[in-house]
C-alpha cells in the first residue's frame, strides 16, 4: 500500500511538471507575444523607442524574457559610487547621454563595461538608435536606448515557477534593519476572543487565526504562488483572485490595534486579520491607529469568493446528482423495458442529444418564467435564489449520466451466478437488488465520487457563463481571450493537481468499498 501510494504520487509530480512544461512551451513560443498588448492603453500611448522599450519591460514581467536597460544599470552603478546624490554628477550625466550619440557611444568607458558584462553572461545586446526629424529635433519616445536581452528557456521558466510555488511565512521575511523584535507565538486574539499565532518580521501579523467566516479557520502562514495575472487582472496574485469574497463591504464596530484596551470604537470594514508590514513610510494618522508597522490590510466583504460560489454550486449539484440519479437507475434497471425504464432512457438520450447551452437556456427560460426565478446572478434581489437555477442546470446532466451507468451495471449483474444463488436460497427480489446487486453495481461508481466533489472547485464554464456566476468556471476562458500567461499556466497547475489527487482518492475509497480490491502487491498484484 505504502509503495503503491509513493509511487503514484512522485508519477503524479512528475506528470504534473510535464503538463505544466507542455502549456509554457505553448503559451510562450506558439502565441504571438505581441498579442498581450491588444488591450493595453499604455502601450497605445507610447510610441518609437518608447514602446520598444516598454515592450521589453512588460515581456520580462509576462515571464518571456530577462532584459536589462543602459541607463538602469548606470543609475545603480553611481548610486553605489555617490548615493542618492548621483542624478547631478557630471561623469553620471555625460555616461547617461552618450548613448544620444550613435557614433560615439561604444567608446564610452561605461558602455563598453555594460556590454562586455552581459555579453559574457549571453546576453544579446541591442541598440535602439536616436530618432530625430530632419531639424535635430528629437522625435516623441524616440531618446536612444541600449538594452542587454536573453530569452527564457521553457526549462528555466518551469524551474522558477516550480522553485516558488509554495513559501513559507518567516521571521527574516521583512528586511527592516529597525524591526529589532523577531518572533512567532500564540497571543489572545482581540478580534476573535479566541487564541492566534501572530508574527513579527513575518509578511503578516497574523499567520494563525479564528474567525466567523467558513471554514472558520485561517491562515497567512503558508502561501501557493499560483502566479500573477497581468491582463485580466491586472498584477493581483491568482490566489488572491480566486479566494477574494466578491461582495459588498462589511461594516461592524470595531478597535484599531492602538486603541485595545480602551473604550474607543469605530465603524469600519478593515480586517484587521489581514494586517501586512508596511515597508514604507507610516503616515500620522497610521501611526496613532497601529502600534507598529502592520498597516496593510484588506476590506471585510460579504458574500462568497470565486472559488466558493463554483464549489458551493458544484457540490449542490452533485448531491442532487446522487440522490436523483442511483435511485432512478436502480428503478430502471429493476423494471427493465418497463414504463419507468422507457421514461428514464428518454431522459438519458435528451440530456445527452441536446446541446449543453440548449438546455441550459431552455431551463433557464422554464425557471424565469414559471418560477420567477432570477436568471442573472448580480441581478438577484435574494441571493440564495440565485443558486438555484445554475445549481439544477449544472446537476441535470449528472443526473442522466448517473441512471444510465447504474442502470447498465446492475442489468449486467442481474445474470451472475450470485444472483442465482441468491434467488435460490428464496430472496426477495427487492433484497436481491436493493442489498446485493447494487452494491456491486456501486463498484464501477466509486472509483468517480472524489472526482466529482474536487471537479466542483474548477466550476463549469457554460453554466457559468450563462447565469453570470463569479466563480472560477470562465477564468480560464478569459485567461485565453485575453492572452492572460499567468492564470492559463495556473489554471493547468490548478486543473492538473485535482485530476490527480482525485485519481488517488478514488482508488483509496474503492478499497475501502470492496476489500477484495487490494493495492499492495503482495496481495496478487491487486486488482
Amino acid at each position: 500500500m505504502k509503495k503503491y501510494m509513493w509511487r503514484r504520487i512522485l508519477f503524479s509530480i512528475f506528470s504534473l511538471l510535464v503538463v505544466v512544461m507542455i502549456v509554457m512551451l505553448l503559451v510562450y513560443t506558439m502565441i504571438a507575444r505581441s498579442a498581450i498588448f491588444q488591450q493595453d492603453d499604455t502601450w497605445n500611448k507610447k510610441s518609437n523607442n518608447d514602446r520598444i522599450t516598454y515592450e521589453y519591460a512588460q515581456y520580462q514581467k509576462y515571464g518571456y524574457l530577462n532584459y536589462v536597460d543602459y541607463t538602469s544599470w548606470l543609475r545603480d552603478k553611481y548610486v553605489a559610487k555617490y548615493g542618492d546624490s548621483y542624478s547631478t554628477k557630471d561623469d553620471y550625466l555625460a555616461d547617461k547621454n552618450v548613448i544620444q550619440d550613435k557614433k560615439a557611444y561604444e567608446k564610452n568607458a561605461s558602455v563598453q563595461e555594460f556590454l562586455s558584462l552581459y555579453e559574457a553572461k549571453g546576453y544579446t545586446i541591442r541598440y535602439l538608435e536616436p530618432m530625430k526629424y530632419r531639424n535635430g529635433t528629437t522625435k516623441p519616445g524616440g531618446n536612444g536606448s541600449l538594452l542587454a536581452i536573453t530569452e527564457k528557456s521553457v526549462v528555466s521558466r518551469l524551474f522558477n515557477y516550480v522553485k516558488g510555488f509554495i513559501t513559507i511565512e518567516t521571521t527574516r521575511d521583512v528586511k527592516d534593519p529597525e524591526l529589532t523584535d523577531r518572533y512567532i507565538r500564540v497571543e489572545k486574539d482581540p478580534y476573535s476572543g479566541l487564541f492566534a499565532v501572530v508574527g513579527s518580521g513575518t509578511q503578516h501579523k497574523y499567520l494563525l487565526y479564528f474567525d466567523g467566516r467558513f471554514p472558520f479557520i485561517h491562515q497567512n502562514w503558508i502561501h501557493l504562488n499560483l502566479g500573477t495575472s497581468y491582463t485580466t487582472y491586472r498584477g493581483q496574485e491568482i490566489t488572491d483572485v480566486i479566494n477574494m469574497p466578491a461582495g459588498d463591504l462589511v461594516t461592524t464596530k470595531q478597535q484599531f490595534p492602538a486603541m485595545l484596551g480602551t473604550d474607543q470604537y469605530v465603524d469600519t470594514a478593515i480586517d484587521f486579520h489581514t494586517l501586512s508590514y508596511n515597508t514604507g513610510i507610516v503616515g500620522e494618522m497610521e501611526a496613532a491607529q497601529f502600534p507598529d508597522k502592520y498597516t496593510v490590510y484588506a476590506y471585510k466583504r460579504s458574500g462568497l469568493s470565486m472559488i466558493e460560489n463554483s464549489f458551493v454550486i458544484g457540490l449542490i449539484a452533485t448531491l442532487i446528482a446522487y440522490l436523483l440519479g442511483l435511485p432512478i437507475g436502480m428503478t430502471m434497471a429493476r423494471n427493465k423495458d418497463g414504463w419507468a425504464d422507457k421514461l428514464g432512457n428518454a431522459y438519458i438520450i435528451f440530456i445527452m442529444a441536446v446541446p449543453s447551452l440548449a438546455y441550459i437556456f431552455m431551463f433557464a427560460a422554464l425557471g424565469t418564467t414559471l418560477f420567477h426565478l432570477p436568471y442573472k446572478f448580480a441581478n438577484a434581489e435574494v441571493k440564495l435564489l440565485a443558486y438555484v437555477l445554475p445549481t439544477i442546470s449544472l446537476s441535470l446532466p449528472s443526473i442522466g449520466s448517473l441512471m444510465k451507468w447504474m442502470r447498465r451495471y446492475m442489468i449486467d449483474q442481474m445474470n451472475s451466478d450470485y444472483v442465482k444463488f441468491a434467488r435460490a436460497e428464496g430472496l426477495s427480489e427487492k433484497e436481491i437488488f436493493n442489498i446485493h446487486i447494487s452494491k456491486n453495481a456501486m463498484i464501477y461508481l466509486v472509483h468517480g465520487i472524489p472526482a466529482n466533489i474536487l471537479g466542483c472547485l474548477t466550476g463549469a464554464i457554460i453554466t457559468e457563463r450563462v447565469y453570470s456566476v463569479p466563480g472560477v468556471g470562465n477564468l480560464l476562458t478569459r485567461a485565453i481571450n485575453s492572452y492572460d500567461n499567468g492564470i492559463i499556466v495556473a489554471c493547468t497547475v490548478f486543473y492538473t493537481s485535482l485530476s490527480i489527487i482525485s485519481l488517488i482518492l478514488g482508488d483509496l475509497l474503492l478499497t475501502k468499498y470492496d476489500p477484495r480490491i487490494s493495492l499492495s502487491e503482495d496481495a496478487g498484484g491487486g486488482r
